[in-house]
């Protein structure tokens, strides 16, 4: 599948997020318009040194609906990178690079952002990955490593001419993590200097904001991170402001009934005890703003038990409980 017919599927592409975007997750997201979506960001160097374990599985898990689907890597290492993707081809419909994430544990191995300070390096793990694998090889990065090293346009470049077949632009620096307003100017910059495809991640939270962000920077595609949490209809809400077709939001009821199902298929993705840790926060995600939220989600993070979980998301949603 290339790039091409990738992005000519209507809406937007769910961005990958670590702890956030797995099977269940991707797949709740598919069902409310997602247009395609990546991974969780896996290691090169485990795989390749360690193989694929646990958490390894559980990050390539695929349903066999999920397509297109991305796999994002991460890592500094050339021929590592390369190998990693050499031994997933085929079960994936792209290989995606992680040069953006800002998370200090990453960035201190010299992987994620840490990359835009080090262009050559960032150029010579894409022209490896592109020569290893046949599917088409994507590039998500960030405008740059900090306001005095806004170097975002330069690594599109490197990328395109290393063999990226696209690049995903989230337009905040490194050090601004999530902070401070996206800079889709340099979206746009990148669209009009680009030959491949630009897709526009930051601060794209419903559909007036995708068609501002596609108006704007005239980018090939959008890519929703942190507003899919808990937020899954943020995908339908695009695709109508796209058709031009009313939007209506999910009641407080609708939301405790879609955590009820995301608990159920997690819980038999990755069994219980895992599921409800990891979905104490998708609960807060899902439940914010009702009344007396502080008090459920004190509620929600005590809980170890599925059926407790499960319970309290039936008594919001107005839902029958099991006897």
């Amino acid at each position: 599948m290339d790039i091409q017919t990738i992005l000519s599927r209507p809406g937007a592409g769910l961005a990958p997020m670590a702890g956030v975007t797995d099977m269940p997750f991707r797949l709740l997201c598919r069902e409310l318009g997602a247009a395609w979506a990546v991974t969780e960001m896996l290691s090169a160097k485990g795989l390749v040194m360690g193989g694929e374990n646990r958490a390894a599985g559980e990050i390539l898990a695929r349903d066999p609906t999920e397509r297109p689907l991305g796999l994002q890597l991460f890592g500094h290492e050339p021929l590592v990178m390369a190998e990693a993707a050499r031994r997933l081809q085929g079960r994936f419909d792209f290989i995606d690079i992680n040069m953006g994430c800002p998370a200090h544990k990453i960035v201190k191995g010299g992987d994620g952002a840490a990359l835009m300070k080090a262009p050559l390096l960032a150029g010579k793990i894409i022209e490896e990955v592109v020569r290893a694998v046949p599917c088409p090889v994507t590039v998500k990065l960030r405008a740059g490593w900090d306001e005095g090293h806004k170097n975002g346009l330069e690594l599109c470049r490197i990328a395109q001419e290393a063999g990226a077949a696209a690049v995903t632009l989230h337009a905040r620096t490194r050090e601004q993590f999530y902070a401070g307003a996206a800079d889709w100017d340099l979206i746009g910059e990148a669209a009009r200097t680009l030959s491949i495809p630009v897709i526009g991640n930051g601060d794209i939270k419903n559909g007036e904001d995708a068609l501002s962000c596609l108006g704007k920077a005239g980018c090939s595609g959008i890519m929703v991170g942190r507003a899919a949490q808990g937020n899954p209809w943020v995908f339908r809400d695009i695709l109508c402001a796209l058709r031009g077709e009313p939007y209506a939001p999910p009641s407080i009821p609708e939301r405790a009934a879609l955590c009820i199902r995301h608990l159920d298929m997690a819980c038999a993705f990755r069994g219980e005890r895992s599921a409800v840790l990891a979905m104490r926060r998708h609960a807060a995600w899902y439940l914010a703003g009702i009344p007396n939220g502080a008090k459920i989600r004190t509620r929600i993070n005590l809980m170890t038990e599925a059926k407790k979980l499960r319970a309290l998301l039936q008594e919001i949603a107005g839902c029958p409980q099991e006897g």
